[in-house]
């Protein structure tokens, strides 16, 4: 008997190269986006900073606001402290963050789908621009894609009765807990209830489970839940804010139009902080494949969730157009069934010649890879070279922190507009001798370094120097005065 395809090493060796070629593409992407590109900081992340920077852990200077994304203004605050004020030290959070996501997406894919549709899937998924965007930007959106994930992985694993199934339990009721803290998590737990209430496998499961180990998971849950509690006594719009409510109402109509544009208008594509369409053609065609699979196969479990999550958020989006990452998971799912579909109608064509197989399989390839490559293209051009999308990423906390460090500096007065103060003077907190000012006062410091925004109305003598970034257009950012003052 010759040898056969199961023969060779490589195929034996398939999933682990993939598991393998998964880590170290997640990695070396972020690595590059969080350091690279875009390279800067935009108002959402400047805006972070200063929301973890403002933390307060005095029951007296309590904000209750603050309690919304807690604990990724925590951690933020953490890598800022350990590490100082940098970019890496802002990003830093989201990126590890990304990578605990990435591995969560493939431990999900791979209990809901087949090894080769999780593996392709979770490649295909970490390469999309709005997976990298999230990943690499330091602030709170990873969280939703974090949590959403890891629930998932940790009801599935409560309900095949995994290994260590006890702190599976706990780990589902404290992701739980956790997820309340971030706005419109709260639509994935309902959509588990309600898949538990309306599909009788998912009641016989929680039937048996153990009503002591529930109780004790129960109990920790409520406990991290206690400062939310607290601050929502305090002020009852933060509830609203969790639930996705806004505060003000807005164009329905307009706002149902710009969603539908952020997914499927490829005529006329947008650019600003995130790029739209959101995926790129051949993402969506995937996505329409799993639209179609999902109706065909709803009796399942997994497209109760999913369409019930769908269906919760669509209000909330209408509302919120901007808020379109925390689609981002039920979207993931529905690629991995378009891919599944595509994989099993493929396979159809060669069902018995293994070579004929292999040899079909090449032009799948050459999508798949088409699709990987395309959409990291895309992410790096886009977020490079695009003016709409590059314009709204600062390199301000660079330029500005390389004069600060200068050997043998004069005290120094940073002249920021009222937007810019709030950022700058942390900026001033992790730095010596600077302070900062909206408006530069009648004896000011020996060395005056006043923004763009400010320079109108900077001192009348010609400035030392200008402090310019890479852009084309406002590249001047900076401009530097020494007074003479002792």
């Amino acid at each position: 008997m010759g040898t056969q395809v199961t023969d060779y090493t490589l195929y034996r060796w398939r999933y682990v190269l993939g598991y393998g070629l998964i880590g170290l593409t997640i990695a070396g992407l972020l690595a590059v986006a969080g350091l690279y590109i875009p390279g800067g900081l935009s108002v959402a992340e400047q805006q972070s900073v200063v929301t973890s920077n403002a933390l307060s852990f005095s029951l007296d200077s309590f904000d209750p606001t603050a309690i919304i994304n807690l604990p990724y203004h925590l951690l933020q605050r953490a890598s800022i402290e350990l590490f100082g004020l940098t970019l890496l030290a802002i990003k830093l959070p989201s990126l590890l963050l990304g990578l605990v996501t990435a591995a969560g997406i493939l431990m999900l894919l791979r209990m809901w789908f087949r090894a080769n549709v999780a593996i392709i899937t979770t490649i295909l998924v970490i390469t999309t621009g709005q997976f990298l965007f999230v990943a690499q930007s330091g602030t709170e959106n990873i969280m939703y894609l974090l949590l959403s994930t890891w629930l998932l992985v940790a009801a599935l694993k409560v309900s095949r009765k995994a290994k260590f199934s006890g702190l599976w339990k706990i780990s589902l009721f404290a992701i739980a807990a956790l997820s309340l803290y971030t706005p419109l998590s709260i639509h994935i737990l309902i959509a588990l209830l309600s898949a538990i209430i309306l599909h009788p496998h998912l009641r016989f499961i929680v039937r048996r489970l153990s009503k002591t180990k529930l109780l004790i998971a129960g109990a920790s849950a409520l406990v991290i839940t206690i400062p939310l509690m607290y601050a929502i006594w305090k002020d009852q719009s933060i509830g609203l804010t969790l639930l996705g409510i806004p505060q003000t109402m807005s164009n329905i109509g307009a706002n149902a139009i710009q969603l539908i544009k952020q997914y499927i208008d490829f005529l006329t594509p947008n650019s600003s902080a995130l790029m739209s369409p959101i995926y790129s053609l051949g993402s969506m065609i995937l996505i329409l494949l799993g639209i179609l699979r999902l109706a065909t196969t709803k009796y399942t479990a997994r497209s109760y969730i999913t369409v019930t999550w769908i269906v919760l958020l669509l209000p909330v989006l209408v509302l919120n157009p901007n808020l379109v990452s925390v689609t981002f998971v039920p979207v993931f799912l529905l690629m991995a069934m378009g891919i599944s579909t595509l994989l099993n109608n493929w396979y159809k064509l060669f069902p018995r010649n293994p070579y004929a197989r292999i040899a079909g399989l090449i032009p799948l390839a050459v999508l798949i890879g088409g699709l990987i490559f395309s959409g990291i293209d895309r992410y790096v051009y886009g977020y490079l070279y695009a003016p709409q999308t590059a314009s709204n990423f600062s390199q301000d906390l660079r330029i500005i922190t390389d004069e600060l460090n200068k050997k043998d500096r004069e005290p120094t007065m940073l002249v920021a507009s009222e937007d810019e103060k709030p950022f700058y003077e942390v900026i001033a907190k992790h730095h010596e001798k600077v302070s900062v000012v909206s408006s530069i006062p009648e004896a000011p410091a020996p060395l005056v370094i006043a923004s763009r925004k400010t320079q109108p109305q900077a001192l009348p003598q010609p400035p030392q120097t200008i402090l310019t970034d890479s852009m084309t257009g406002d590249s001047d950012r900076f401009y530097i005065y020494k007074t003479g003052a002792k």
